[in-house]
């Protein structure tokens, strides 16, 4: 369940980010902002293992671009909800149940 899990452990520091080329702390300013809104979104009743699957999709879905510094913020939140319905509904953020040990 969303709480037992904490925000606090998704959210970047300005050194999480890598090098965006004197742009770190906006970056991670950005990522936050986003994380929050998603945060606020997120159903009760979603499992730890699924939030802790959906927040490094949305980095990497981000990460690789600079649309974190051309888009405006209220885009990119907006994006990052769509996307986040979008995991939920196709249950893209379902976990491997199979047992790879045996």
């Amino acid at each position: 369940m969303k709480d037992l899990a904490s925000i606090q452990d998704y959210l970047f520091q300005i050194s999480d980010v890598g090098d965006w080329e004197g742009e770190e702390e906006l970056v991670a300013d950005k990522i936050n902002t986003i994380y929050h809104a998603v945060w606020q979104k997120l159903p009760e009743d979603i499992g730890v293992e699924q939030v802790e699957l959906l927040f490094p999709k949305i980095w990497d879905e981000l990460r690789g671009g600079t649309i974190l510094l051309d888009v405006d913020e209220h885009e990119i939140i907006d994006w990052a909800l769509a996307f986040m319905r979008q995991q939920l509904q196709n249950g893209m953020l379902a976990l491997d149940t199979t047992d790879e040990e045996e």
